[in-house]
């Protein structure tokens, strides 16, 4: 080894690296109350979606406005194809989250080709994933949590957490898990 690559800190020095937790469900209301209370609109949009889908960061930005929408109404379920897995994965719109998002789109407008949450650079394009991470930092800090415990994968593995908590079988965390992975209960249990 050379003395330059004993000088150069590690990548991960500093940093909480690995699994992040999932929200419960006070720091679910708490931001949701904090977004109302900033008149955040398209981020409770965003919030609130990304908790119901379980979706990846890099797909849930991606979401057109066809996808969640028929018509005049929002879809009670909706489909997206993941980019990691190239699979269909179909999740459930909750009767909150449709009031959301119907608000958003009434206050966004646009037509079902265009991306549900627009680039503030490009119109055109989708969110960053990197700007929706900013967003998740910015959402956990404000109701006090420490952004380094939280992330995008927190608000995926939250919905799954709370069914988990409340049935406490592995079989309700399966199927709703946006994964095809089947785990086994001690290593569910021992992620939460």
């Amino acid at each position: 080894m050379t003395l330059l690559c004993r000088l150069r800190e590690a990548w991960n020095a500093g940093k909480n690296v690995g699994t992040k937790r999932p929200l419960t469900q006070k720091q679910i209301w708490a931001i949701r109350f904090h977004l109302d209370r900033e008149g955040r609109l398209r981020d409770k949009a965003l919030f609130d979606l990304a908790i119901d889908s379980k979706l990846r960061g890099c797909d849930l930005v991606k979401i057109r406005i066809g996808d969640v929408v028929a018509g005049a109404e929002i879809r009670n379920r909706a489909t997206v194809i993941q980019q990691k897995t190239s699979r269909p994965v179909q999740f459930e719109i909750t009767a909150d989250v449709r009031s959301t998002l119907t608000a958003w789109l009434d206050r966004r407008g646009g037509s079902v080709s265009e991306y549900l949450f627009p680039s503030r650079v490009d119109h055109q394009s989708h969110m960053s994933t990197r700007q929706y991470a900013r967003l998740v930092d910015e959402w956990v800090t404000a109701i006090g949590l420490r952004k380094t415990e939280y992330g995008t994968h927190s608000l995926r593995r939250t919905k799954a957490a709370m069914i988990y908590r409340a049935t406490g079988t592995s079989e309700q965390f399966r199927f709703c898990s946006a994964t095809r992975k089947s785990r086994t209960p001690s290593a569910i249990s021992a992620s939460m």
